[in-house]
């Protein structure tokens, strides 16, 4: 039995230590700050922190965050001259401030793409697109269509 438990202890292990970590920020829709922890070679999580201002006068700020399982597509690199084409799905959930303040949820789908300029920082694009469900402030809820865009960096720790 003890020797079980080792085993399954020194396997966590391996397999924890085995994953790379990010962190990053991207701007476009909003600026953010991620945390990105590799399941494997190819799939990740990637948890974040946005915050956005709608409006040129800034009369509304959103802070919010989002969970998103991202997952690289089967093309080689070589094959897209360094270029990584990735998908993901995520929630995203945001509180409104300021004038006609509520809570937003937002699940939706991720397209993007990766290059590595170096061996720990790399740059991406990206956007999503899902349904977007508004409630409180104004009117009482909205269902929509949500969609954002942007560019970023992304640097793995050692």
């Amino acid at each position: 039995m003890k020797k079980t438990l080792f085993g399954l202890l020194a396997l966590s292990a391996v397999s924890t230590a085995a994953a790379a970590t990010s962190v990053g920020g991207s701007v476009g829709s909003g600026a953010t700050l991620h945390l990105q922890n590799d399941l494997t070679s190819s799939s990740a999580m990637r948890y974040s922190l946005n915050l956005s201002a709608t409006g040129f006068n800034f009369n509304r700020l959103s802070v919010g965050g989002s969970v998103d399982y991202l997952a690289d597509f089967g093309a080689s690199d070589a094959s897209l001259g360094g270029l990584t084409p990735y998908y993901g799905l995520g929630l995203g959930a945001g509180v409104f401030l300021g004038s006609g303040g509520g809570i937003l949820l937002y699940p939706h789908g991720t397209l993007g793409l990766r290059y590595n300029v170096t061996d720990p920082l790399s740059v991406f694009v990206e956007g999503d697109i899902g349904p977007a469900v508004y409630v409180g402030g104004v009117a009482s809820s909205t269902v929509g269509i949500g969609a954002s865009a942007r560019i970023g960096l992304n640097y793995r720790l050692p």
